[in-house]
């Protein structure tokens, strides 16, 4: 059973960690405006917007001193998958470790 715990914690912390990696990568592109019909940046923004959908237009993104961009959307997404990720590792460390216990 441990062997099966420390799977499932390392799947859930690989897919997470991939997912909050493509997040950041998208905010540090919006913020120093990389080129959109860029691939990479078109690839990055394709495949984040998913991620993003349930998280649109809950704050507003804003400018700085006219070219520096902040998505607050993405930036919360971030948080909230982070915090999600945390509360999964521990409910399936907890589930299992109670089942080891019987």
């Amino acid at each position: 059973m441990r062997a099966l715990s420390s799977f499932l914690v390392s799947l859930v912390r690989l897919i997470f960690g991939i997912i909050e990696a493509i997040l950041g990568i998208r905010i540090l592109l919006k913020l120093f405006s990389a080129n959109p019909s860029a691939p990479f940046v078109q690839w990055i923004y394709d495949f984040s917007a998913p991620l993003l959908y349930p998280f649109r237009n809950i704050f507003p993104t804003t400018e700085f001193a006219g070219q520096y961009v902040v998505e607050f959307s993405a930036v919360f997404a971030l948080i909230v998958y982070s915090i999600v990720a945390s509360l999964i590792v521990r409910f399936v460390a907890m589930g299992l470790t109670s089942r080891e216990r019987r």
